[in-house]
């Protein structure tokens, strides 16, 4: 088997305020392979989105990486300086924002900010690079795209500023891409394509992707393993079928009984009792615990990640899937 593109071991990403430490990222660990689509799934102020940051380098202060290491293509990030992460970031690392505004600048048109993308990581003539980001344009289904190259960011409709901030990302052809939940704003139709659009992109160039959500639905016709986070931590993580089909954590379990279905037609919906903890001052032992039916004692100790399935991960002393086979 191949090496992983990308392999992150004990993360823990903190920030520090006046009122204490938050740990939004506390003892994180996943691997990405060529090709592969991870999704990380876990509700607002799970460490979802400073994973991601941490793993490109744009934590700001007062947050910094305080442990662990992210080894990509077997050369280590963290420590490395701005300007060499300057040389990683947008060749060999890109990321897709949720708000494409982010990423697009409103006052250059579309040709230019393609061109200044390209031409900051290759010496190539503008004529080779317009080629490029043309046929980028076109490979995330962008109709009439010589058209689209010479217009503004605002003259876009949401959907199609999506596009063009993926095409950006693909346009030096990275080996991995970090998408933060970059069809939250969307209509669902445009949604399902953009959704198409990456996984077809991936398959084909080889890029291993990371999608950032908090929506259980959408990477699970995406990707191709789920690792779920709640309070800074993966809880769970497995390959999508086993976690969408036989979910073990009880935050997992949760989550899934909270989306709408049509076998659920007239029923009202599961929800989760509680709120999220605080991280600035998280509970002893399992941070899931004040929220979990099946929470005792035991859960007083915080739980270590195990392997009760092959290749299906889970931190949980309690887990479904156990317990009831053991019953019966």
């Amino acid at each position: 088997m191949t090496a992983p593109t990308l392999q992150v071991e004990n993360l823990r990403t903190h920030f520090f305020s006046k009122d204490g430490v938050v740990k939004a990222v506390d003892d994180v660990s996943f691997e990405v392979r060529a090709g592969e689509v991870l999704g990380l799934v876990g509700e607002s102020g799970s460490g979802k989105s400073v994973t991601g940051f941490s793993i490109i380098g744009l934590v700001d202060p007062p947050g910094r990486i305080v442990e662990g290491s992210i080894h990509f293509k077997g050369d280590d990030l963290v420590g490395l300086s701005d300007e060499q992460m300057r040389k990683v970031r947008g060749s060999k690392i890109a990321m897709i924002f949720q708000d494409p505004m982010m990423t697009l600048n409103p006052v250059l048109r579309v040709d230019t900010q393609m061109v200044e993308t390209i031409q900051a990581h290759e010496a190539v003539d503008r004529s080779v690079a317009l080629g490029r980001a043309r046929d980028a344009l076109a490979q995330v289904g962008i109709p009439s795209p010589e058209e689209r190259l010479k217009a503004y960011p605002h003259q876009l409709s949401g959907g199609m500023r999506q596009r063009v901030a993926i095409a950006i990302a693909f346009l030096n052809k990275p080996d991995l891409i970090i998408a933060d939940e970059p069809t939250t704003a969307l209509d669902v139709t445009i949604q399902g394509q953009i959704l198409y659009e990456a996984q077809r992109l991936c398959r084909e160039t080889g890029t291993a992707l990371i999608w950032i959500t908090h929506d259980l639905a959408v990477v699970a016709g995406l990707a191709d393993r789920i690792a779920v986070m709640y309070a800074g931590r993966i809880v769970e993580m497995g390959e999508t079928d086993a976690v969408i089909d036989r979910p073990m954590h009880p935050y997992t379990v949760g989550l899934l009984g909270s989306v709408p279905s049509h076998t659920k037609r007239g029923q009202r919906l599961a929800q989760i009792p509680g709120m999220t903890p605080s991280l600035l001052d998280l509970p002893p032992g399992c941070a899931f615990r004040a929220r979990c039916p099946r929470a005792d004692s035991l859960c007083l100790d915080a739980p270590e990640s195990t392997e009760p399935r092959s290749g299906h991960h889970i931190r949980c002393v309690h887990p479904h899937g156990v317990l009831e086979s053991a019953e019966a």
